[in-house]
């Protein structure tokens, strides 16, 4: 699969227990001279600066993956120990930090009123935006791994187990569950979900991608990213993975050993897909999809049809994050800490710079005149281009 060590740990935990013998994820960068290495970084001429607006210190993230959420010219992150940390997005001056008073595995959901994160015991801890003081607790089935969404009076979690939850913003009363079975083996990591035009979309293990309705959480369509292939349980694992990307008028996802898809957002009915393998996810802008691929490689497919742009190939093994298109730029992350700013048009580097050594899991998050990464090791870093 050609992912970082500790991701991949995420990814395949379940699936070394099944008797992968052949081919160890776990182990890329071990001390095998056989075993493929990652890429190392090629120089840049002309390179474009990237300046850091500013850094603040969070907390590790130990086995979670944590992103930063933006609401209300601030943002929000966390760390595993618990600690929840409120910044002005300008300056990166602390307004708050709290304890969360438990052991954190997913976040950060965020708006005007509260900021939103899970536990791996299933718990749902609200803090009250303003302050960090507890608002509400509430439970769900199993761990929390993603993000939650905070939209209108909802809070929308997702269980590792592939459920959905809503729960009252005012008191943290559960409103619906959308539930649905899982298969043996599964990609353990952070699939992210959106709330737009009245729906909730969320990709699921078996290469389901669902639209739900906030209302009641009723089922309104589900497509199909990849179908399972293969003849063991291992080749068989084809999950959607990372945040869909929604448009007015259709939604796109990837999955792991399947394909990339773009679908119409109010019927589901399937405009192009294509084949593609990705642990990360994707993100688009007017023209182009952009993602990388399991092995590294980070491809642009035209938005209308799926036709291959460019690829740049040059990241191999990087573990990268999804991509955040930014302008004429689009950015990436890897298990170095390294942020690699790529060319919208042609994929050629023009920038790079490193953070705090820790590897980069999650997307960079666009704020106001630049954009965020997070690193493993606890660093939060407001970087800009321009």
């Amino acid at each position: 699969m050609g992912v970082a060590p500790r991701f991949s740990c995420l990814i395949v935990a379940a699936l070394m227990l099944a008797g992968c013998s052949s081919l160890n994820p776990l182990n890329w960068f071990g001390g095998s001279d056989k075993r493929p290495k990652m890429a190392a970084l090629p120089a840049l001429s002309g390179a474009i600066p990237v300046r850091m607006l500013w850094q603040a210190s969070i907390g590790a993230a130990g086995t979670a993956i944590f992103s930063p959420a933006v609401a209300n010219e601030s943002v929000y992150a966390a760390a595993q120990d618990g600690t929840v940390v409120r910044l002005q997005a300008g300056t990166g001056k602390q307004v708050w930090r709290a304890s969360a008073a438990g052991i954190l595995s997913g976040g950060v959901g965020a708006d005007n009123s509260l900021v939103v994160v899970g536990t791996g015991q299933g718990e749902v801890i609200a803090l009250d935006a303003a302050d960090g003081r507890l608002r509400w607790r509430a439970r769900v089935s199993s761990e929390v791994l993603s993000p939650p969404v905070l939209t209108g009076d909802l809070v929308v979690v997702r269980s590792a187990d592939s459920r959905l939850f809503a729960f009252d913003t005012r008191d943290g009363g559960r409103r619906w569950v959308y539930q649905r079975s899982t298969p043996t083996l599964s990609v353990r990591s952070p699939e992210g979900i959106v709330a737009a035009r009245g729906l909730v979309f969320a990709g699921f293990p078996g290469g389901k991608l669902v639209a739900v309705a906030l209302t009641n959480g009723a089922l309104r369509w589900e497509a199909t990213v990849s179908l399972p292939r293969g003849t063991t349980e291992l080749e068989r694992v084809t999950d959607v993975v990372g945040m869909p990307w929604i448009s007015e008028r259709e939604v796109c996802a990837v999955a792991y050993q399947g394909r990339v898809a773009c679908f119409d957002a109010t019927t589901g009915n399937l405009l192009w897909a294509r084949p593609m393998s990705s642990t990360a996810g994707l993100d688009s802008d007017a023209r182009y999809v952009f993602v990388p691929d399991e092995k590294g490689a980070v491809h642009a497919l035209d938005r209308a049809g799926g036709t291959s742009v460019w690829t740049q190939d040059k990241l191999a093994l990087r573990a990268l994050t999804a991509p955040l298109a930014l302008g004429r730029e689009v950015v990436v992350g890897d298990i170095e800490g390294y942020v690699h700013i790529l060319s919208r048009e042609n994929g050629s580097f023009i920038g790079r710079t490193a953070t705090d050594g820790g590897p980069i899991e999650s997307a960079p998050v666009r704020i106001d005149g630049g954009f965020l990464v997070q690193t493993a090791k606890g660093g939060l870093y407001a970087l800009s281009t321009r």
